[in-house]
């Protein structure tokens, strides 16, 4: 999974590029399990436009996107949040979701 900086993320949602971002803290264990989760899907569809960042890196931008929890997924398009998924629930059901979204890019 990649990690972007800030500056390189924020261009991405800017120039309005299908992004995925997953958002954590480093002690959190769930936050742990789900980016194994995502490591697994990653692997499956290795071409998604997918990144990870700690929440504490993105304070104002977090305020601004009202996370509310993580971890956190988001899915932007067009420079718009088209979702914001807390519940990662499983392998099959991440890739079923972000298959949904044609998210499978070659680059």
């Amino acid at each position: 999974m990649h990690q972007w900086t800030k500056n390189e993320l924020m261009q991405r949602i800017e120039s309005k590029e299908t992004t995925i971002l997953y958002i954590y803290t480093a002690m959190c264990g769930t936050c742990q399990v789900a980016s194994k989760m995502l490591e697994i899907v990653n692997e499956i569809l290795p071409n998604l436009p997918l990144s990870k960042q700690n929440i504490n890196d993105l304070t104002q931008e977090a305020q601004h996107w009202k996370i509310e929890s993580v971890p956190c997924l988001l899915i932007f398009d067009k420079g718009e949040i088209k979702q914001k998924i807390y519940a990662f629930q499983s392998v099959p059901y991440l890739h079923d979701l972000l298959k949904k979204y044609n998210l499978y890019i070659k680059r």
